[in-house]
């Protein structure tokens, strides 16, 4: 199985993500409003060694996109790490616009006719026979526009709708969701959880590698289900070689102290960190205290 980096850059604090503090976000998303802001910390972060992004498919991540596309020559060595879907953006956008808008304005703007015609003999059926499969593949490909062009290494599931099947136990759709990333996309399959041992249990028994799980993993046990000694015993028990783990919040958005999170993360069988920051002092910090 091909290895993923050790640490990965990732984007919450451009889009004004703190689960613990709202003053933080609101801050965090004034500071980050113009896209400018937000090259700055890719470029800091890129100075310092960093070679690998987590990105979010939301509303900003095809500005971000954009700028890396056209600035190809000066950013080639990047692997990306998308993070799909979106959820609050398809949300947002039958609230605002109804469900027939929003179709309109996810299929069919900005898509040549043969474009359109590409979709619809991929998943044109799915309005009447209710194929999930060709949904999920169709809303993949849709996401994955933001994407195009550039070096793709993982496609995570966002953990809302990996959790919703992972609770369903539908084995079918993981084995049709990681066949399609590694077919379509050249790329390693992830899958984000709120409850690692129980999805590494799973996989196993379905006999589906070749995965990266991304969880929370931090020493108070914030966003882990079911509970700390659960993910230590199950990331110790893991064949790295089939399923590789990459931690987040290992902060707990700020509860715990850097030296005192990563002393605990160190000592458990991760391959990668995903972690975010907004100044130069903090990247640098968070690099030093990694050792995996």
């Amino acid at each position: 199985m091909e290895k993923i980096d050790k640490i990965v850059f990732g984007d919450n604090q451009f889009f004004g993500i703190n689960h613990m503090s709202q003053e933080k976000a609101q801050q965090l998303s004034e500071k980050f409003r113009d896209l400018n802001r937000i090259i700055e910390i890719y470029d800091i972060a890129l100075g310092l060694g960093i070679n690998s992004i987590m990105l979010n498919s939301n509303d900003r991540a095809r500005e971000i996109c954009n700028y890396f596309r056209n600035n190809a020559s000066r950013y080639s060595d990047i692997k990306w790490y998308p993070s799909i879907p979106y959820p609050h953006k398809y949300a947002n956008l039958v609230a605002e616009k109804g469900i027939v808008q929003t179709i309109n304005e996810l299929v069919f703007k900005g898509n040549t006719v043969s474009d359109i015609l590409g979709m619809i003999s991929k998943g044109g059926a799915v309005l009447f026979n209710k194929d999930v499969i060709k949904i999920m593949k169709l809303l993949i490909d849709l996401e994955m526009r933001i994407f195009e062009g550039l070096d793709i290494k993982v496609v995570f599931l966002q953990n809302i709708i990996t959790d919703l099947i992972l609770g369903f136990s539908i084995s079918e759709v993981f084995k049709e969701y990681c066949n399609y990333i590694r077919k379509r996309y050249k790329a390693i399959p992830g899958l984000i959880t709120q409850n690692m041992p129980y999805l590494l249990d799973k996989l196993n028994e379905w006999g589906i590698d070749n995965v990266v799980i991304c969880s929370s993993f931090n020493k108070i046990g914030y966003l882990m289900s079911p509970d700390i000694n659960s993910y230590v015993l199950a990331s110790k028990n893991n064949n790295p070689e089939k399923i590789q783990i990459m931690a987040m919040s290992t902060l707990a958005s700020g509860a715990i102290p850097p030296n005192a999170a990563y002393e605990f993360i160190n000592r458990q069988n991760i391959q990668s960190v995903v972690f975010g920051a907004s100044s130069e002092r903090n990247i640098e910090e968070t690099m030093s205290l990694i050792k995996l």
